[in-house]
């Protein structure tokens, strides 16, 4: 029985990673959930698992969520400061951070530092503070298990492989909606657009990211602090089919491949049994049934945020942070209608030029240089 945390319970990966906990009631407990501003959904699923502690974004909220409830809980929280709390309980084996953007960074790092496990789907805590939290992978090996489908793929290939044997490591990509478009027709794309994606349903922020690739360079961020490679050693490609999600190259050339259909539910199951494999009714592809698997190379203009992301890794310190915090900022504000959807890459390399970069790296300076990238974003808008 694990004894469950999950943060950003009601996103994509939230609701998801529930509902395999319904699947399985005797493998997983819920002992605290969390939520952003949709009190209404906590509260029905607070009322189904009946966890210990809720914690909602705003006070404003937590009597509206009360009011909600069929059972008492022992404590509702609200605040950021709380959701660090929540990830360093006690009571709790596995913390699932699914949380968006950098305000998942400080309850990862806490919960690493408490000694916790985290299955984590906030990428954002690896791209901005990826040099705090690697020294605690190193010396807790696996403490950490991604959730994103690209990172439990390596994982999933690299496991039982002698240390040092990885060449590189091919991490695929769909192309999102606008793979076969020119950069004429990427003047006018509309919010509506940019939120169909092919092959996956995921939340409005990280199908933005997809659409822009942005997704795969935060993910080539990620795959370096996890698995301690250089940048020039992992090469995104397109791969529209999103059936094998990474590749893993090894040092006498043979290679690895994880495959599955685009479903969010394996590499949430992988992340919460992990290192256990456990039976699921979940689909799978059918191998009878003829189909082509294409990869092409990534297009040099017409993915912009891709190789921003790079070079911010190959800069280093806190350059990946302000990358971060513009990408969010200039997300949200096309998501809103406010900008044009090529103004996203403009804006995040304007921050790049123009934000200082503290010199010595720590917790305070990255959350200093989080909001000053913000703030000078929101100013480009």
């Amino acid at each position: 029985m694990k004894r469950l945390t999950i943060l950003g319970s009601t996103g994509s990966i939230g609701t998801q990673a529930l509902q395999i906990v319904e699947c399985y009631p005797e493998r997983f407990r819920v002992i605290a959930l969390s939520a952003g501003s949709n009190y209404k959904l906590l509260a029905r699923q607070a009322n189904r698992f009946r966890p210990s502690l809720l914690h909602i974004r705003d006070s404003a909220d937590v009597d509206k969520l009360s009011d909600s409830l069929d059972y008492k809980p022992e404590q509702i929280l609200s605040g950021e400061n709380s959701l660090e709390n929540l990830a360093t309980l006690e009571s709790v084996d596995l913390v699932l951070n699914s949380l968006v953007g950098f305000a998942g960074f400080r309850p990862t790092l806490r919960a690493l530092q408490a000694g916790k496990k985290i299955a984590l789907a906030n990428k954002e805590s690896l791209v901005a503070g990826g040099e705090l939290i690697r020294p605690l992978l190193i010396h807790s090996p696996g403490s950490l298990i991604p959730v994103d489908s690209e990172h439990s793929a390596m994982l999933q290939c690299i496991v039982g492989e002698p240390e040092g044997s990885i060449r590189k490591i091919i991490i695929t990509a769909s192309g999102g909606p606008f793979r076969d478009w020119s950069n004429e027709k990427l003047k006018s794309v509309r919010p509506a657009d940019a939120l169909r994606h092919p092959n996956w349903e995921m939340g409005a922020k990280i199908t933005i990211d997809s659409a822009t690739m942005m997704n795969k360079g935060l993910e080539i961020i990620e795959a370096h602090w996890l698995f301690g490679l250089p940048p020039e050693r992992i090469e995104p490609v397109i791969h529209p089919q999103s059936i094998i999600h990474s590749v893993v190259e090894f040092t006498d050339g043979s290679s690895k491949a994880q495959l599955g259909p685009p479903d969010m539910k394996v590499p949430i199951l992988y992340a919460l049994t992990w290192p256990e494999r456990v039976h699921s009714d979940l689909p799978t592809i059918d191998w009878s049934v003829a189909r082509k698997l294409t990869f092409s190379p990534i297009s040099g203009d017409r993915f912009p945020c891709l190789w921003l992301a790079m070079d911010a890794l190959r800069t280093g310190g806190h350059a990946p942070a302000v990358l971060n915090a513009a990408n969010e900022v200039a997300v949200q504000h096309f998501i809103n209608g406010e900008i044009d959807y090529i103004r996203i890459p403009e804006i995040i390399e304007e921050s790049l030029g123009n934000v200082h970069l503290h010199t010595e790296l720590s917790e305070q300076s990255l959350t200093e240089t989080d909001a000053e990238a913000r703030a000078f974003a929101e100013s480009l808008v």
